[in-house]
């Protein structure tokens, strides 16, 4: 059964530019704030330790992912620590505008930006655009 619900086309292009404007805006914020780039640099990964999540199953670590990948968390930290807020908006901006979206629990390359990952297509279901699909001899 699949149940991909991604975005593709023009729509996933402009969330993907959205993602980069993110970035863009925590790293301005980031600047006007006069924090540390050692700082900044030590922590924009940290987001992604909720991807330690996926060692439980995909269902927990979606959940986990998608909890430190949201816009919700930095705009609920942005009042008490602007600057940490700053980077983490920086980090979710950086993940979308390269195309990783939020989880599904289906599967770790399940994204509401499509899927990610390398996907070859199952020779006995799709043809390549170079060899088409020839009828089975009977």
């Amino acid at each position: 059964m699949t149940n991909d619900t991604s975005v593709t086309g023009t729509p996933r292009t402009l969330l993907r530019v959205e993602g980069l404007a993110m970035l863009v805006a925590g790293i301005a914020a980031y600047v006007s704030l006069g924090a540390s780039w050692s700082v900044f640099a030590l922590l924009f990964l940290v987001p992604d330790v909720t991807l330690l999540g996926y060692l439980v199953d995909p269902r927990v670590g979606a959940h986990v992912y998608n909890a430190g990948h949201s816009l919700v968390g930095p705009a609920l930290l942005a009042p008490f620590a602007p600057a940490l807020a700053a980077i983490w908006l920086a980090h979710i901006g950086f993940d979308r505008a390269l195309g990783y979206g939020l989880k599904y629990s289906s599967s770790f390359t399940a994204t509401h930006l499509g899927r990610i990952g390398r996907h070859l297509p199952n020779a006995s279901t799709s043809a390549s655009p170079a060899s088409p699909a020839v009828p089975a001899a009977t």
